[in-house]
């Protein structure tokens, strides 16, 4: 599965993927991903970061044009933290468990840390322990633990664990992963 820049011609792509997931996915997504202003404004973003999809192109010849079956982007944190990258990651349901999500990951992480981020964090509810081990094994641990943060479409509150990757803390896990020569392939 290819993993693209978002570019505008995947938009209607990206829309359709938010709008198949199961309500209790949006639930902890952020932005509203299912506006199409919101995801088309995306495509042409020129602020740092960025976006990249997944795309099953179903033997299409891999150009690109297939289903959007994952996302992840990168966001600078404005102002003071500006050094600092939210990560947001969404995998659709039928490819969990199949290491698109650790792909993806991946990417933001070489993509943020090529960018000049020096700490990139992700947000992910407690009970996703397949998502903890994930960010885990890529470098990331524990900074906080917030206590019913959040509350899901039943109104069940939830709580929501901040994961860190120090870049000069963690380049030694990074090499063992296998980022470090990633890194080193994409600046030159």
């Amino acid at each position: 599965m290819p993993v693209v820049q978002l570019g505008p011609e995947r938009c209607d792509a990206l829309l359709a993927f938010f709008g198949s997931l199961p309500e209790g996915d949006r639930t902890f997504i952020k932005e509203e991903v299912t506006d199409p202003d919101t995801v088309r404004s995306w495509a042409t973003d020129s602020s740092p970061g960025g976006r990249w999809v997944a795309v099953d192109t179903g033997g299409e010849g891999g150009d690109g044009t297939g289903d959007v079956i994952g996302y992840v982007a990168v966001r600078p944190l404005p102002g003071w933290s500006d050094h600092v990258g939210e990560l947001r990651l969404v995998v659709s349901p039928t490819r969990r468990g199949s290491g698109l999500g650790r792909e993806l990951a991946r990417r933001a992480v070489v993509e943020g840390v090529s960018a000049g981020l020096s700490k990139l964090v992700v947000e992910v509810v407690a009970e996703q322990g397949a998502a903890l081990a994930l960010f885990t094994d890529l470098g990331f641990s524990g900074e906080a633990l917030l206590r019913d943060h959040i509350r899901d479409r039943s109104g069940e509150l939830r709580d929501l664990m901040v994961l860190a990757h120090h870049v000069s803390d963690t380049w030694s896990q990074m090499d063992a992963v296998g980022i470090g020569d990633e890194l080193d392939a994409s600046a030159t």
